[in-house]
C-alpha cells in the first residue's frame, strides 16, 4: 500500500493528511480511502498544532471539565486542554485543570468507565475527541455511555469528518471532504467497490489498518 501514498493539505490549518486510496472496511461502513493520522496523534509537534487549530473553532463560552479521547488521540486530548486553558476556557473543577479520560470497550463493543473515572465524567461538562467520524454511529455510543455516568457534552472535535453536525453539536474537524474532495463512504449494503466484485484491502479503524492478504 506504500506506493499508493498521497497528501492532503488542511484548510483549517498547517497540516497534511496521509492517505491510501483503496478499498476498506470499516466497523460500520466501507471507504475508499484509508486516512493515516498516526503522526498526527503521536508526534508532539504536530499533536500541538492539531490542538492550536482547534480551540478557535470552540465559542468562548464553552465550560470544558474533561476531554473523553478516542482512537488514541490522547496526545492531542492534552495539549487541547493546555491550549484551551490558556485561551481562558472555564472549567468547573476545582483546581481548574481539564481531565483527560478514555473509555474502555468491553467484548459485546459497549463503552464503560471504570469507578474511579467515573468521577470526571458525573456532572462534568465534556468534550469527544475522536480520530475520525463518517457515519456517527460512534458519536452515538459515546454520547449515550457520557449520559449514563451523569456527563453532558458540549462539544466534538475530529482530526477528520464527513459530518459537519451531529445532535445539534457542531463537528469541529480539521479535514473535512472538502480538503479531501474524493474521500466517500458506503454502507456495507451499497459499497460500488463490492458490488463490482473488488476486494477488500484492508480493515481499518481509529488505530490503523490490517491488509487481507
Amino acid at each position: 500500500m506504500e506506493n499508493r501514498k498521497i497528501q492532503f493539505r488542511s484548510k483549517a490549518c498547517n497540516l497534511h493528511l496521509s492517505a491510501y486510496p483503496g478499498h476498506f472496511a470499516t466497523k460500520h461502513s466501507h471507504v475508499n480511502y484509508f486516512l493515516d493520522m498516526t503522526t498526527l496523534k503521536v508526534r508532539q509537534s504536530n499533536a500541538e498544532e492539531a490542538a492550536r487549530a482547534l480551540v478557535p473553532l470552540y465559542k468562548h463560552n464553552t465550560v470544558v471539565d474533561t476531554i473523553v479521547c478516542l482512537d488514541g488521540t490522547e496526545v492531542i486530548g492534552a495539549f487541547l486542554a493546555e491550549k484551551l486553558t490558556e485561551s481562558g476556557f472555564f472549567s468547573y473543577n476545582q483546581h481548574k485543570s481539564i481531565y483527560i479520560v478514555t473509555p474502555e470497550i468491553d467484548s459485546d463493543g459497549q463503552m464503560f468507565f471504570r469507578k474511579n473515572i467515573q468521577p470526571m465524567i458525573k456532572d462534568r461538562n465534556i468534550i469527544i475527541l475522536m480520530a475520525s467520524v463518517t457515519t456517527g454511529i460512534t458519536i452515538n455510543r459515546s454520547w449515550e455511555c457520557i449520559e449514563y455516568y451523569g456527563g453532558k457534552l458540549q462539544g466534538i472535535s475530529a482530526i477528520f469528518s464527513t459530518l459537519s453536525e451531529y445532535g445539534n453539536l457542531p463537528v469541529n474537524a480539521l479535514f473535512t471532504p472538502n480538503d479531501i474532495p474524493t474521500y466517500h463512504t458506503y454502507s456495507k449494503h451499497d459499497c460500488p467497490y463490492c458490488k463490482s466484485g473488488q476486494k477488500i484491502d484492508a480493515l481499518v479503524n481509529g488505530h490503523g489498518y490490517s491488509e487481507l492478504l
